[in-house]
Order: structure tokens, then C-alpha cells, then sequence
């Protein structure tokens, strides 16, 4: 039998710590599926107030919520996501709450899962689809959740809920639309959370802006002329003799000093005691600048305050900002840009995208990448095509102005537009 070593010794500690790391987690996240399962029961005991007091149901919810946000230490938002997501999972995901109580998704899971089922939850209720959508949108989606992120999930929930109910995820996205808005919330210490709620697509194109203008600020911050502050031309300091009036008791004082002599010559040489700081650099009247050491995302959030306030980037990110303009990525099948139907395009790694958004900035591209796909839907092909104008023209025109916000003129030039 082979002698143990001490690295095998530390490979089993290693190993033990995860191990431990791994079943607590588990253990954590089967203590979130209880509490859950004790807001359900809450649930139950609001609904039958609610029974017993129909005209009161907005003050019943109100002071549940602020009776466990209170206690709990906890936003009320917050509190109403966790009430919610419990009554959906004891009400449609039976398979996401046995998963949850097991340990093997956690709370970010379920919530991006809870989210994701509200379409084909609607769906059922309207009789577009049957009940056991539910069922299969669950097994489709746990085979993702049990393996991998939250955040990988989430796409995949939201495509997994727009194949099982089709058409409804367009009519999901154009009346979550009115739900557009901007909110500011305190932070302390002088600092505020400016929350924009948008369509995806164009809050994708907006980071995407950001990002590229705040990588070309990085990049180019140090050959940048400084800008200085003005002098101050209104100081004692900065007055000459031919400011001064023979009358002014200041026009005097020039010659008492002996520095002018009566015929304007000088006495004294008044650069004696000067170093010329063209020629020393140890001369105290070398202003010494500090350059740009921003962060990148320091650079992201100025940059979207002067675009927001401005119109434009300040002279203090320098130029060539004026010619970046926003870049997303969308997927779209060939039928659908030419209008045969209706299916949803999808923004990549994001989610569904309403089909015609998808044509109105297909036909504003410069470029397209096609992809060609088999029977089983595997790609085999790719190339790149540029469409011809009457093609643009084409999709242009079969609105006469967007139905989204912020793109009103079909005509309108391409730079003032979100580019794909």
C-alpha cells in the first residue's frame, strides 16, 4: 500500500472544505424553501381576512408587508417579491419548490424561474395553452437551474417560457412597455441610485455606448491636453500701471517703490529673483497637473451624466466620442424579417425581442450575419450579406414610425438611431 504524502493529506482538506462549503449551501437554501412555505401560510391566513373584509384588502396586503418588512429588517419590495414568488411556487411550480426545498437551486434561481412563468402562466389562464405547459416548463427549465447560475437561468427561462406560449411573449413585451419610468433613491453620503426602467433593447444599447466610450476615455486620457481654470482677471494681483489712473492713490505706489523710475524705465530688474520655468523645471511657477485616474466605471456613470444633462460628452473626456454609437446583437429568422410571421426575434443573451423592433433596426444595419440552419435546427453555414436599399426601404415602411419610444422618424439618419 503506497505511503500517504502530505500533498494527498491537503487534497483531502481541500476537498472536505467544499464539500462542507457545498452542503451548507444546500442546507441555506432548504432553510429559504421553509421560509417560503411559512409565507404561504401567511398567504392563507391574509386571504381569509381578505374573506372577511373585502372592502379592506389593500390595508389587509399593506400591513402584512409592513408587518414583515418591519420585523425582518427587510425593504417592503423586497418583501412583496418573496410573498409572491412563495405563492407561485405553492400555486404553479411544484417541481421548482421540491427542488428548492432539496437544496439544489437557490433563491436567485427561483426567482428568476417565478419571473420567467408569468407569461405561460397567463396564457393558461386566457386558454391559449393547456395546464400541463406548466409541468413542461419547469422540467425544461430545472435541467439548466440544477447545473448552472441564476444568472445563465434566466435567458433560458425567458426562452424556454416565449417557445411554449409563442405569439404571447410579443404582446408581453408591448404592454410592458407603459411600464417605462425613472426613479431616484438616496444611497448616503451624497449619492443617489438613478433606476431607468426601458425596453431591454434599448437599455443594452445604452451600457453598450457607455462601455465603448468609456473604453476610448482609458485609452486615449493620457495624451489629452489638460484644461486649466481660467485666471482669475479680476484679482489685485493681476493689475498693470496702465490700468490705473493718475488719480488712483494705487498709481503712486508703483513709483514709491522705487521699481519705476520717473521716465517709466525700470530701476530694478523685477525677473532678478524669478527662475524661468521654460528652462527649469524646479521653478515654482510650473503648475503641476494630476492626470485623469478615474475608474472605468467612474468614467461609465460621468459620461452618463453629461449625455443626460448635456446632450454631449464634456471637453474633459476628450474627442472622437461624437462617432460612438450603441451596438446590439440580435437574432432573427429570415420569415419573420420578411413578414410572413410574427415570431419573436431575440436579443442575444438577453431574451425574446419583439419581431418589429427586430425589422426597424435590421433595416437601418449596414451589414447582416446570416446563419443557416438544418432540419434539427443545428447551423451549418454562415456568411455575411448587406441588404440592397430597396430591402431597407422595405422594412422601413411597413410602419410609418416606430411603435417603441425614441424612434418616431422612419427617415431619420442612421446616427441618430440605436444600431444593431
Amino acid at each position: 500500500m503506497a505511503q500517504r504524502t502530505d500533498l494527498d493529506l491537503d487534497l483531502e482538506e481541500r476537498r472536505r472544505l467544499l464539500d462542507d462549503w457545498l452542503a451548507t449551501r444546500r442546507r441555506i437554501a432548504a432553510l429559504e424553501a421553509e421560509s417560503y412555505a411559512l409565507l404561504v401560510e401567511r398567504i392563507r391566513v391574509h386571504d381569509t381576512d381578505v374573506s372577511q373584509s373585502p372592502h379592506h384588502r389593500d390595508a389587509i396586503y399593506r400591513s402584512m408587508i409592513a408587518e414583515y418588512s418591519a420585523a425582518g429588517h427587510i425593504p417592503k419590495g423586497s418583501v412583496e417579491y418573496a410573498f409572491t414568488d412563495a405563492r407561485t411556487l405553492s400555486r404553479a411550480l411544484p417541481a421548482v419548490f421540491a427542488s428548492f426545498a432539496a437544496g439544489s437551486i437557490t433563491a436567485h434561481h427561483v426567482r428568476e424561474i417565478v419571473r420567467a412563468s408569468e407569461i405561460v402562466d397567463d396564457a393558461i389562464r386566457d386558454g391559449r395553452v393547456e395546464a400541463a405547459t406548466m409541468g413542461l416548463y419547469e422540467a425544461a427549465v430545472l435541467v439548466v437551474a440544477e447545473q448552472d447560475t441564476a444568472s445563465r437561468t434566466k435567458p433560458h427561462a425567458r426562452k424556454v417560457a416565449a417557445r411554449l406560449v409563442g405569439e404571447t411573449v410579443v404582446e408581453t413585451q408591448r404592454r410592458a412597455t407603459a411600464e417605462r419610468c425613472v426613479t431616484v433613491r438616496s444611497v448616503g453620503d451624497g449619492l443617489a441610485a438613478l433606476t431607468a426602467i426601458l425596453p431591454e433593447w434599448v437599455a443594452v444599447a445604452i451600457s453598450d455606448r457607455l462601455t465603448r466610450m468609456a473604453r476610448h476615455i482609458a485609452h486615449t486620457r493620457d495624451e489629452r491636453e489638460p484644461i486649466l481654470a481660467p485666471l482669475d482677471d479680476e484679482s489685485e494681483a493681476s493689475l498693470r500701471l496702465s490700468d490705473l489712473s493718475p488719480e488712483d492713490p494705487r498709481y503712486d505706489a508703483y513709483f514709491e517703490t522705487g521699481v519705476i523710475a520717473a521716465d517709466g524705465t525700470f530701476v530694478t530688474d523685477p525677473l532678478a529673483d524669478l527662475i524661468d520655468p521654460m528652462t527649469d523645471p524646479a521653478s515654482p511657477d510650473i503648475e503641476h497637473l494630476s492626470g485623469d485616474t478615474r475608474t472605468f466605471d467612474q468614467i461609465r456613470a460621468d459620461l452618463l451624466s453629461d449625455l443626460l444633462l448635456s446632450s454631449d460628452p464634456s471637453r474633459a473626456n476628450g474627442t472622437g466620442l461624437e462617432n460612438v454609437s450603441a451596438r446590439i446583437q440580435v437574432t432573427v429568422a429570415a420569415s419573420t424579417l420578411a413578414g410572413h410571421d410574427d415570431r419573436p426575434a431575440e436579443l442575444d443573451g438577453h431574451g425574446p425581442l419583439d419581431p418589429d423592433v427586430a425589422r426597424r433596426l435590421a433595416g437601418h444595419c449596414t451589414g447582416w450575419s446570416r446563419l443557416f440552419l438544418d432540419a434539427t435546427g443545428l447551423v451549418t453555414e454562415t456568411d455575411s450579406y448587406s441588404p440592397t436599399a430597396q430591402m431597407k426601404r422595405f422594412l422601413r415602411a411597413r410602419d410609418e414610425h416606430c411603435r417603441f419610444p425614441r424612434v418616431q422618424d422612419a427617415g431619420a439618419p442612421l446616427r441618430d438611431r440605436p444600431q444593431p
